[in-house]
Protein backbone atom coordinates (compact mmCIF):
# COMPACT_ATOMS: atom_id res chain seq x y z
CA UNK A 1 0.00 0.00 0.00
CA UNK A 2 2.94 2.39 0.85
CA UNK A 3 4.06 1.74 -2.75
CA UNK A 4 0.90 2.20 -4.46
CA UNK A 5 0.41 5.95 -2.68
CA UNK A 6 4.07 6.69 -3.16
CA UNK A 7 4.09 6.45 -7.05
CA UNK A 8 0.43 7.71 -7.09
CA UNK A 9 2.24 10.97 -5.22
CA UNK A 10 4.73 11.12 -7.30
CA UNK A 11 2.70 10.84 -10.51
CA UNK A 12 0.49 13.80 -9.64
CA UNK A 13 3.95 15.87 -9.43
CA UNK A 14 4.66 14.15 -13.41
CA UNK A 15 1.07 14.85 -13.97
CA UNK A 16 1.18 18.44 -13.21
CA UNK A 17 4.49 19.13 -15.55
CA UNK A 18 2.19 17.14 -18.24
CA UNK A 19 -0.79 19.51 -17.28
CA UNK A 20 0.96 22.55 -17.75
CA UNK A 21 2.32 21.31 -21.41
CA UNK A 22 -0.76 20.24 -22.30
CA UNK A 23 -2.49 23.25 -21.75
CA UNK A 24 -0.35 24.96 -24.05
CA UNK A 25 -1.63 22.77 -26.09
CA UNK A 26 -5.18 23.31 -25.50
CA UNK A 27 -4.28 27.57 -25.61
CA UNK A 28 -3.12 27.25 -28.98
CA UNK A 29 -6.30 24.31 -30.13
CA UNK A 30 -8.53 26.49 -29.40
CA UNK A 31 -7.62 29.76 -30.80
CA UNK A 32 -6.18 28.19 -34.20
CA UNK A 33 -7.43 24.37 -34.49
CA UNK A 34 -3.79 23.59 -34.56
CA UNK A 35 -1.95 21.69 -32.75
CA UNK A 36 1.33 22.95 -32.24
CA UNK A 37 3.57 20.49 -32.23
CA UNK A 38 6.87 22.65 -31.25
CA UNK A 39 5.50 23.14 -27.73
CA UNK A 40 7.68 20.98 -26.31
CA UNK A 41 11.10 22.21 -28.20
CA UNK A 42 9.74 25.88 -27.50
CA UNK A 43 9.93 24.53 -23.76
CA UNK A 44 13.39 23.16 -24.07
CA UNK A 45 15.07 26.19 -25.53
CA UNK A 46 13.58 28.39 -22.97
CA UNK A 47 14.72 26.47 -20.42
CA UNK A 48 18.10 26.98 -22.13
CA UNK A 49 17.79 30.54 -21.62
CA UNK A 50 17.01 29.66 -17.48
CA UNK A 51 19.78 27.43 -17.23
CA UNK A 52 21.98 30.31 -18.83
CA UNK A 53 20.82 32.84 -16.32
CA UNK A 54 21.44 30.95 -13.45
CA UNK A 55 25.20 30.23 -14.46
CA UNK A 56 25.35 33.95 -14.83
CA UNK A 57 24.27 33.83 -11.12
CA UNK A 58 20.90 35.47 -11.63
CA UNK A 59 18.57 33.80 -8.22
CA UNK A 60 16.53 30.75 -9.17
CA UNK A 61 13.21 32.85 -9.03
CA UNK A 62 14.28 35.87 -10.77
CA UNK A 63 16.17 33.73 -13.89
CA UNK A 64 12.37 31.96 -13.16
CA UNK A 65 10.49 35.30 -14.01
CA UNK A 66 12.67 36.83 -16.15
CA UNK A 67 12.67 33.76 -18.59
CA UNK A 68 8.69 33.62 -18.76
CA UNK A 69 9.16 37.40 -20.24
CA UNK A 70 11.15 36.04 -23.02
CA UNK A 71 9.55 33.51 -23.42
CA UNK A 72 5.99 35.33 -23.77
CA UNK A 73 7.76 37.63 -26.09
CA UNK A 74 9.03 35.08 -28.43
CA UNK A 75 5.61 33.12 -28.95
CA UNK A 76 4.02 36.48 -29.77
CA UNK A 77 6.95 36.79 -32.26
CA UNK A 78 6.69 33.37 -33.87
CA UNK A 79 2.58 33.79 -34.09
CA UNK A 80 3.03 37.06 -36.02
CA UNK A 81 6.51 36.24 -37.93
CA UNK A 82 5.74 32.40 -38.31
CA UNK A 83 1.84 31.38 -38.29
CA UNK A 84 0.13 34.57 -39.11
CA UNK A 85 1.17 34.22 -42.66
CA UNK A 86 -0.47 30.56 -42.97
CA UNK A 87 -3.13 30.88 -40.70
CA UNK A 88 -5.96 31.07 -43.82
CA UNK A 89 -3.53 28.11 -45.32
CA UNK A 90 -4.78 24.21 -45.46
CA UNK A 91 -4.02 22.55 -42.27
CA UNK A 92 -1.82 20.35 -43.10
CA UNK A 93 0.53 23.70 -43.94
CA UNK A 94 0.40 25.16 -40.62
CA UNK A 95 1.30 21.64 -39.09
CA UNK A 96 4.37 21.03 -41.46
CA UNK A 97 4.96 25.07 -40.06
CA UNK A 98 5.35 23.59 -36.33
CA UNK A 99 6.75 20.38 -37.30
CA UNK A 100 9.68 22.75 -38.73
CA UNK A 101 9.97 24.71 -35.95
CA UNK A 102 10.46 21.80 -33.53
CA UNK A 103 13.76 20.67 -35.90
CA UNK A 104 14.65 24.14 -36.27
CA UNK A 105 14.54 25.05 -32.07
CA UNK A 106 16.15 21.24 -31.46
CA UNK A 107 18.84 21.79 -34.10
CA UNK A 108 19.48 25.31 -33.00
CA UNK A 109 19.52 24.28 -28.99
CA UNK A 110 22.19 21.89 -30.27
CA UNK A 111 24.23 24.10 -32.32
CA UNK A 112 24.24 26.91 -29.28
CA UNK A 113 24.60 24.10 -26.31
CA UNK A 114 25.13 20.77 -27.76
CA UNK A 115 24.05 17.77 -26.50
CA UNK A 116 25.73 16.81 -23.79
CA UNK A 117 23.32 16.10 -20.74
CA UNK A 118 23.30 19.56 -18.46
CA UNK A 119 22.71 19.39 -14.98
CA UNK A 120 19.78 22.22 -14.15
CA UNK A 121 19.30 22.85 -10.57
CA UNK A 122 16.02 22.53 -8.60
CA UNK A 123 14.62 25.57 -6.74
CA UNK A 124 13.35 22.85 -4.30
CA UNK A 125 15.57 20.69 -1.46
CA UNK A 126 14.74 16.22 -2.41
CA UNK A 127 13.28 15.68 1.09
CA UNK A 128 11.06 12.83 2.02
CA UNK A 129 7.33 13.99 3.14
CA UNK A 130 4.76 12.67 4.96
CA UNK A 131 6.53 9.16 5.89
CA UNK A 132 8.13 9.25 2.36
CA UNK A 133 5.18 9.63 0.69
CA UNK A 134 5.82 12.32 -1.48
CA UNK A 135 9.67 14.26 -1.69
CA UNK A 136 9.52 18.20 -1.21
CA UNK A 137 10.48 18.87 -4.87
CA UNK A 138 7.27 16.69 -5.91
CA UNK A 139 5.61 19.18 -3.52
CA UNK A 140 6.99 22.16 -4.88
CA UNK A 141 6.34 21.06 -8.54
CA UNK A 142 2.64 20.90 -7.76
CA UNK A 143 2.37 24.03 -5.81
CA UNK A 144 4.18 25.80 -8.96
CA UNK A 145 1.74 24.38 -11.60
CA UNK A 146 -1.02 25.27 -8.63
CA UNK A 147 -0.31 28.53 -9.00
CA UNK A 148 0.35 29.20 -12.04
CA UNK A 149 -3.79 27.50 -12.85
CA UNK A 150 -5.22 30.28 -10.17
CA UNK A 151 -3.18 33.10 -11.65
CA UNK A 152 -4.43 31.73 -15.42
CA UNK A 153 -8.13 31.31 -13.93
CA UNK A 154 -8.29 34.96 -12.19
CA UNK A 155 -6.57 36.42 -15.85
CA UNK A 156 -9.65 34.43 -17.82
CA UNK A 157 -12.20 35.54 -15.60
CA UNK A 158 -12.05 38.89 -14.36
CA UNK A 159 -9.52 40.81 -16.39
CA UNK A 160 -10.43 42.46 -19.58
CA UNK A 161 -8.05 40.91 -22.15
CA UNK A 162 -8.74 37.40 -20.53
CA UNK A 163 -12.38 38.06 -21.18
CA UNK A 164 -11.55 39.36 -24.92
CA UNK A 165 -9.12 36.06 -25.56
CA UNK A 166 -12.06 33.43 -24.26
CA UNK A 167 -14.51 35.41 -26.41
CA UNK A 168 -11.93 35.63 -29.55
CA UNK A 169 -11.25 31.55 -29.54
CA UNK A 170 -14.97 30.61 -28.97
CA UNK A 171 -16.58 32.95 -31.53
CA UNK A 172 -13.75 35.25 -33.94
CA UNK A 173 -16.60 36.93 -35.78
CA UNK A 174 -18.76 37.82 -33.41
CA UNK A 175 -15.88 38.76 -31.31
CA UNK A 176 -14.53 40.73 -34.37
CA UNK A 177 -18.00 42.69 -34.23
CA UNK A 178 -17.74 43.58 -30.90
CA UNK A 179 -14.60 45.45 -31.26
CA UNK A 180 -12.11 42.86 -30.25
CA UNK A 181 -9.30 42.79 -32.38
CA UNK A 182 -8.95 38.89 -32.20
CA UNK A 183 -5.28 38.89 -34.22
CA UNK A 184 -3.85 40.86 -31.37
CA UNK A 185 -5.43 38.40 -28.86
CA UNK A 186 -4.11 34.87 -31.12
CA UNK A 187 -0.77 36.74 -30.57
CA UNK A 188 -1.07 37.26 -26.75
CA UNK A 189 -2.41 33.60 -26.21
CA UNK A 190 1.04 32.19 -28.08
CA UNK A 191 2.88 34.63 -25.64
CA UNK A 192 1.15 32.66 -23.13
CA UNK A 193 1.25 29.19 -24.28
CA UNK A 194 5.17 29.94 -24.65
CA UNK A 195 5.37 31.13 -21.01
CA UNK A 196 3.28 28.20 -19.55
CA UNK A 197 6.07 25.57 -21.73
CA UNK A 198 8.59 27.32 -20.26
CA UNK A 199 7.33 27.01 -16.86
CA UNK A 200 6.72 23.10 -17.70
CA UNK A 201 10.27 23.07 -19.15
CA UNK A 202 12.29 24.41 -15.76
CA UNK A 203 10.56 22.26 -13.49
CA UNK A 204 10.68 18.68 -15.54
CA UNK A 205 14.74 19.75 -16.34
CA UNK A 206 16.24 18.98 -12.55
CA UNK A 207 14.59 14.91 -12.76
CA UNK A 208 15.59 14.69 -16.43
CA UNK A 209 18.59 16.61 -17.13
CA UNK A 210 19.05 19.68 -20.08
CA UNK A 211 19.37 18.21 -23.36
CA UNK A 212 17.89 19.38 -26.28
CA UNK A 213 15.88 16.42 -26.58
CA UNK A 214 14.58 16.05 -23.29
CA UNK A 215 10.84 17.00 -24.02
CA UNK A 216 9.94 14.58 -26.69
CA UNK A 217 8.55 12.15 -24.29
CA UNK A 218 7.08 15.07 -22.22
CA UNK A 219 5.28 16.29 -25.31
CA UNK A 220 3.83 12.53 -25.95
CA UNK A 221 2.67 12.41 -22.58
CA UNK A 222 1.05 16.33 -22.63
CA UNK A 223 -0.65 15.56 -26.11
CA UNK A 224 -1.54 12.18 -24.19
CA UNK A 225 -3.57 14.19 -21.70
CA UNK A 226 -4.95 17.00 -23.56
CA UNK A 227 -6.47 14.43 -25.82
CA UNK A 228 -8.33 12.33 -22.90
CA UNK A 229 -9.05 15.39 -21.11
CA UNK A 230 -10.22 17.06 -24.37
CA UNK A 231 -8.60 19.15 -26.69
CA UNK A 232 -10.79 22.01 -26.32
CA UNK A 233 -11.28 21.93 -22.56
CA UNK A 234 -8.52 23.56 -20.35
CA UNK A 235 -9.88 21.68 -17.23
CA UNK A 236 -10.04 19.02 -19.20
CA UNK A 237 -5.85 19.15 -19.97
CA UNK A 238 -5.29 19.51 -16.12
CA UNK A 239 -7.64 16.88 -14.92
CA UNK A 240 -5.69 14.68 -17.96
CA UNK A 241 -2.39 15.78 -17.66
CA UNK A 242 -2.44 14.40 -13.54
CA UNK A 243 -4.35 10.95 -14.67
CA UNK A 244 -1.47 10.16 -17.17
CA UNK A 245 1.11 10.91 -14.48
CA UNK A 246 -0.73 8.99 -12.34
CA UNK A 247 -1.06 5.85 -14.91
CA UNK A 248 2.41 6.40 -15.92
CA UNK A 249 3.53 5.79 -12.80
CA UNK A 250 1.36 2.57 -11.53
CA UNK A 251 1.69 1.05 -14.92
CA UNK A 252 5.54 1.16 -15.05
CA UNK A 253 5.32 -0.21 -11.45
CA UNK A 254 3.60 -2.97 -11.42
CA UNK A 255 2.57 -4.15 -15.58
CA UNK A 256 5.54 -3.14 -17.74
CA UNK A 257 9.38 -2.57 -17.55
CA UNK A 258 10.06 1.47 -16.78
CA UNK A 259 11.79 1.46 -20.07
CA UNK A 260 8.14 0.64 -22.12
CA UNK A 261 6.36 3.42 -20.42
CA UNK A 262 6.05 5.76 -22.98
CA UNK A 263 3.99 2.60 -24.45
CA UNK A 264 1.31 3.62 -21.98
CA UNK A 265 1.15 7.02 -23.67
CA UNK A 266 0.63 5.71 -26.78
CA UNK A 267 -2.35 3.12 -26.00
CA UNK A 268 -4.06 6.06 -23.83
CA UNK A 269 -4.32 8.35 -27.46
CA UNK A 270 -5.33 4.61 -29.43
CA UNK A 271 -8.03 4.15 -26.68
CA UNK A 272 -9.57 7.94 -26.36
CA UNK A 273 -9.27 8.30 -30.55
CA UNK A 274 -11.46 5.06 -30.75
CA UNK A 275 -13.90 5.40 -27.76
CA UNK A 276 -14.36 8.96 -27.07
CA UNK A 277 -12.67 10.94 -29.29
CA UNK A 278 -13.92 14.41 -27.64
CA UNK A 279 -12.05 13.21 -24.27
CA UNK A 280 -13.67 13.63 -20.84
CA UNK A 281 -14.32 17.06 -20.76
CA UNK A 282 -14.17 18.48 -24.44
CA UNK A 283 -17.40 19.04 -26.51
CA UNK A 284 -18.40 17.77 -29.92
CA UNK A 285 -18.56 20.26 -32.73
CA UNK A 286 -21.20 20.54 -34.83
CA UNK A 287 -21.32 21.94 -38.09
CA UNK A 288 -24.31 23.13 -40.37
CA UNK A 289 -23.75 22.61 -43.81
Amino acid sequence: MHLFLQQVFSGLASGAIYASLALALVMIYRATDLVNFAQGEMAMFSTYIAWMLVNAAVPFWAAFALTLVISFIGGMIIERVVIRPVENAPVLAAVVVTIGLLLIFNALAGWLFTYTLQEFPSPFPDRPLFGALLTSRDLGVIAVTLVMLALLFVFFRFTTIGLAMRAAAQNPASARLCGIRVGRMLTIGWGLAAAIGATAGIMVAPILFLDPNMMGGVLLYAFTGALLGGITSPVGAVIGGLIVGVTENLVGTYLIASQLKLTVALILIVIVLVFRPNGLFGTAIVRRV
